[in-house]
Formats: structure tokens, sequence, C-alpha cells
């Protein structure tokens, strides 16, 4: 895996520059919303229509899958990595639906924000710079993908959902997500592949990671915000 180097001056400019933004987290869009809730019957096609639009417009989902794969060594690795999140994912999506396993969405989604923090800081080396140990990054990613998963599972929960053949839906709305998330990756890896050949790309990759981090701060610090509004 590469190993980016961040000057400490930059260190200091990126907690500097991260402020709350006008930004939010992904959610159910409202017609999406209303299908879920009056459909009758199976309709395999629109459930893994909806959960492949639900991967690829979930901007939260895709900026920690590219913190992911953004320094990963080869396809081994990717595939690793992208089925540990997958099965964390799906695991929090059906149970906290089908058991009825409630939490705040708002802070749900503030620790999914931290979750592209954490990604970009672990690819700018700060684990090892800061505490002197780099936290196991497949455990991690698992354990990201469980709170991934919970946070689609807090905005369905919301719905009035129908309870015939639900089960069946959520398992179709899950592989519509792994097909969503398998063409986004595609994307990912190709363009991540096609940059590491270019000229400067150790640079280039440590501001982008310092982007990355400060788009899950303003992501973080939105919802932290909608939390404290609402309480």
């Amino acid at each position: 895996m590469v190993r980016l180097e961040l000057p400490r001056w930059l260190w200091a400019c990126v907690f500097a520059l991260c402020a709350v933004g006008v930004v939010s987290a992904h959610g159910v869009a409202s017609g999406d919303a209303a299908f879920i809730e009056h459909s009758a019957g199976l309709h395999i096609g629109p459930w893994l229509y909806l959960g492949a639009k639900h991967m690829v417009t979930g901007y939260d989902h895709l900026l920690f899958l590219l913190g992911v794969v953004f320094l990963l060594g080869g396809a081994r690795d990717v595939l690793i990595y992208v089925t540990l999140f997958s099965i964390g994912h799906s695991l929090t999506l059906m149970t906290g639906v089908l058991a009825g396993i409630h939490a705040n969405a708002y802070l749900i989604d503030a620790v999914i924000g931290l979750s592209v923090v954490y990604k970009s800081f672990d690819n700018l080396g700060g684990f090892e710079r800061t505490i002197g140990w780099r936290p196991w990054p497949r455990l991690m990613v698992f354990g990201f993908g469980l709170i991934h998963g919970f946070g689609l599972a807090t905005k369905i929960q919301v719905l009035a959902l129908p309870e015939e053949g639900l089960a069946l839906k959520l398992a179709l709305f899950n592989v519509g997500v792994e097909l969503g998330q398998l063409f986004a990756l595609g994307w990912m890896v190709l363009l991540v592949l096609a940059w590491r050949r270019r000229p400067f790309f150790t640079g280039q990759a440590v501001a982008a990671n310092v982007f990355l981090m400060m788009l899950g701060f303003l992501l973080a610090g939105y919802q932290l915000l909608g939390y404290l509004k609402g309480s």
C-alpha cells in the first residue's frame, strides 16, 4: 500500500479549514419513499433499481469507498475490503429494519461523516504519526459498513412499510445496492489507477485526501447541528 506524506504545516490547515457547511447525507427521495410505502407485490426490477440508485447517489457511501480503494494495491485487496463493507452494510440494513432497531438518524449520519474523516486520515498515515499504531484496516472497514447500513435503515424505518413480503423486498433492495456499488467502484478504481500513472500523483493524492477529510468533517458537523436543533 502506498503511504502519503503530509507536511506539518498542512496538518494545522486541515483542522482550520474544517468549518461546517451546508451539506447533508443522502436519504430516501420522496418519490422513492412513496413507492416503498405503497408498492403491492414483489416488483423485482424497481426494488433492484432503488437499491442501485441509493448507492450511486449516496455520496457519503461513495466518499468513504473512494477513501478505502484510494491506495489499495490490487484487485484482491479491493475485493476483500469491498466485501467486508458490503457484509456489514447488508447486516445492519436488514436487521435494523426487520428487527425494528432504532437510533437517532442525525447521530448515525454524523458517524458516517466521521468514517470519511477516518479513512482519509488513515490514508495520510495520521494514526502512525499521532498515536504510533494503526487500527486494523479490515476491521474498521467492516465496522463502518455496519454503521453505513444502519444509517440507511434509520431512513427506511420512518416510512410506512408494507408488511407483505418486506424481507424479500429489502433483500432485493440490498442486491441493487451491491450492483450499484460495483458500478461505482469500477469507475473509481479505473480513474484512480489512471491517476497513479500521472506525474506528481503523491502530492496530488495528499491534497485529495485532505479535501476528503474536510468533506467528512462537513458532513458530520451538519448532522450534529441537525441533532442539536432537534433536541
